[in-house]
């Protein structure tokens, strides 16, 4: 029998590794040996700091998690591996799935997406990033032409930056407080601003930023009639804005975005699986990688991870090696 090593949130700021037996593989199932994980910062900071509100404690459980909220838990949702036992069109290949950190685990089928061959297992753990970013441009309904301001420039919105740019004839801004964060606008070909200088009369305006501030400078940067869309994850922390000034006035609406479900509009003929495949052929430009700013081993996370889902941990996406750089 096999045995596998998983990452539990086992108390508040604590983490450890741990060793089960796999029982045997099931028929609707496929056996991954796990190469990357990608760190979700901002959903994986709540779980390890136990802020995940009782209220949303079934809507926050991941596919494959084991546990409960708050503590302790298996949990993770951006796997990437290679299928060494399963269906002999999928052995070999490497598929993504929405798995938590775990060297060798299985998973239903139905939860496999195959990684197209232009893209790198590494760059891939940036999927389910990447799919709640398309969810959101379907959500700000942006069109060329359109005047687009991105707030936040963490992995999302970064994403969505990138994603809005490529529309013909957008003008993309992102804004962030950090200044040196105006090299990964550079790199995905947007604009950069503090918020201090961000542009107005915005036709869309994304926040990820997960402050009030953040959205505050959303709702300025906003045009007559314009449109908000909100992605922040506050978890139980609540959050005050303020609804006077432009809001009224300027008849903006306020959108919320989740990447549990596909926007009405597409419903009837987008699934998730069509989604996430087309998230992950996204992810076929090497100008991302540059989203990737750290890679650790998956040995080392119960010393790293109070130090990478820290409050204020430079950098942005964070990689999870768990086999050498050739994969």
């Amino acid at each position: 029998m096999h045995e596998a090593r998983s990452l539990w949130y086992a108390a508040r700021g604590k983490v450890d590794l741990r060793r089960a037996p796999l029982p045997p593989r099931r028929d609707d199932a496929a056996r991954i040996e796990t190469l990357w994980t990608g760190l979700s910062r901002g959903t994986e900071r709540l779980v390890f700091e136990g802020r995940v509100p009782a209220s949303e404690r079934e809507r926050m459980r991941a596919p494959l998690q084991e546990g409960d909220f708050p503590f302790p838990v298996k949990y993770g949702y951006s796997a990437v591996g290679i299928v060494r036992e399963g269906p002999v069109a999928l052995l070999g290949r490497n598929v993504f799935a929405l798995a938590p950190h775990q060297d060798l685990f299985d998973a239903p089928l139905s939860l496999l997406q195959p990684v197209p061959d232009d893209v790198p297992a590494r760059r891939a753990v940036l999927a389910a990033n990447m799919e709640t970013a398309l969810n959101a441009v379907w959500d700000g309904g942006v069109a060329p032409g359109d005047r687009v301001v991105v707030i936040g420039a963490g992995m999302v919105g970064a994403l969505m930056a990138y994603l809005c740019a490529r529309i013909p004839g957008t003008r993309t801004t992102l804004v962030d407080v950090v200044p040196e964060r105006r090299a990964i606008a550079d790199a995905l070909g947007c604009g950069f601003s503090k918020p201090l200088d961000a542009p107005g009369d915005a036709d869309v305006v994304f926040h990820a930023s997960a402050t009030a501030a953040g959205l505050s400078c959303a709702l300025a940067c906003a045009g007559d009639e314009a449109r908000v869309v909100e992605l922040s994850w506050y978890g139980e922390r609540p959050v005050e804005i303020g609804l006077g000034a432009q809001f009224h006035a300027g008849r903006l609406t306020l959108v919320s975005s989740q990447v549990g479900r596909v926007p009405p509009m597409r419903r009837a003929r987008w699934t998730t699986g069509r989604r996430l495949a087309t998230a992950l052929a996204l992810l076929a430009d090497p100008l991302l990688d540059a989203l990737i700013t750290e890679e650790v081993p998956f040995e080392s996370l119960p010393e790293t991870l109070p130090r990478l889902l820290a409050a204020d941990a430079p950098g942005l996406a964070t990689a999870i090696r768990y086999r050498g750089r050739d994969h």
